[in-house]
């Protein structure tokens, strides 16, 4: 499959319509052209911050079209944001998402960050996505061009329609401080990685792959950001079971918010509480923005889990930290420390 046909959607922050970012919009939008896909931008895409806050049937409404729109081969999340989950009336009250995403042409989904919710969601109904990479943080970089290894997935998902292996990247990156138009064309400090690290457990292991953003994740159980969060969840039954997740690989990686190695203890253990843990076959963690707190996180996961023979791998090039590669939802993957590699394998 090759994409042909890009729908942009912002299911969880409007900040793609603001003012402020259309520089970096228009060197995205350039981009894609580059890379001979059509784009559209689907109704509510750029309505604004507040607008996409205060509507979340608006941006319901925009993936239901993507997805019955039989000319579209891909959907792209403009970026993440923080309220997901008020998504959910919309989509499964009358199977809306179901019926829209089965009685049509499949489609790729991407995104990362808060788009957690929404793989989720897929996930409900059996639908496989691809997490890593969104709009406004990777196709819209602000250097000279793409990041080479975010550039490199991105590519092989537009030209194959999957991903069918990752491997670390040589280098990671500082973050940006500086949006503004000012920042085009100049490229961010740049940092040796030294691979993918074994924590604990076997150096080989295998499940289909599942997670995300771990803040998002606790959002699930804890009234923290939104009072009514984790009633809507249990009532949408969005965490899948302890026998949903027997065999699977669980995702973990952490926000720009870089939280605090208390706050990830307490992350780790609401998901703990859900015997997650006990049933995985494996744990993949992504590196940390700038790598802070990483050794932490590392500790805390080992400590928390406390079960030496659970397979452990963390600085995942996946997430908030950059580059960022892309890892397929839903479809078998073989995790090999040997060859510090994980290959997919494309269910027939």
């Amino acid at each position: 499959m090759q994409v042909k046909k890009i729908a942009i959607v912002s299911l969880s922050s409007g900040i793609l319509g603001e003012p402020f970012v259309q520089h970096e919009a228009q060197l995205g939008l350039k981009r894609l052209q580059q890379f001979g896909v059509e784009v559209v931008m689907m109704p509510h895409a750029k309505a604004g911050l507040q607008a996409i806050k205060d509507h979340p049937e608006w941006r319901a409404q925009d993936l239901l079209s993507a997805l019955q729109d039989d000319t579209i081969d891909m959907i792209l999340c403009a970026i993440g944001g923080d309220d997901t989950y008020r998504l959910l009336p919309y989509l499964f009250d009358h199977q809306e998402l179901e019926r829209a995403a089965k009685t049509h042409k499949k489609k790729i989904f991407l995104g990362f960050s808060d788009t957690t919710h929404n793989h989720f969601m897929f996930h409900q109904i059996g639908y496989p996505t691809f997490y890593g990479q969104a709009f406004l943080p990777d196709v819209c970089e602000l250097g000279p061009d793409m990041l080479a290894y975010t550039k490199h997935y991105f590519l092989e998902l537009l030209e194959t329609g999957t991903i069918q292996i990752i491997t670390p990247s040589d280098v990671w990156y500082d973050e940006r401080a500086d949006f503004s138009e000012n920042a085009i064309g100049t490229t961010m400090p740049s940092h040796n990685d030294h691979g993918w690290k074994l924590l604990q457990g076997a150096p080989v292991f295998q499940g289909k792959i599942l997670g995300g953003c771990i803040e998002s994740l606790f959002d699930f159980f804890d009234a923290g950001r939104y009072a009514d969060s984790p009633a809507m969840h249990q009532a949408y039954k969005l965490f899948p079971s302890k026998e949903d997740w027997q065999g699977r690989i669980l995702l973990l990686e952490t926000s720009e918010e870089k939280p605090t190695p208390e706050k990830y203890r307490t992350m780790v253990q609401a998901l703990k509480r859900t015997g997650v843990f006990e049933v995985v076959a494996g744990v993949l963690v992504g590196k940390p923005q700038n790598g802070t707190y990483q050794s932490e996180y590392e500790h805390i996961l080992v400590e928390e889990i406390n079960n030496p023979n659970l397979s452990i791998v963390s600085n995942i090039h996946i997430g908030h930290a950059t580059p960022r590669c892309i890892i397929p939802f839903g479809v078998d993957a073989v995790v090999d420390m040997h060859k510090q590699e994980i290959q997919f394998k494309e269910e027939a």
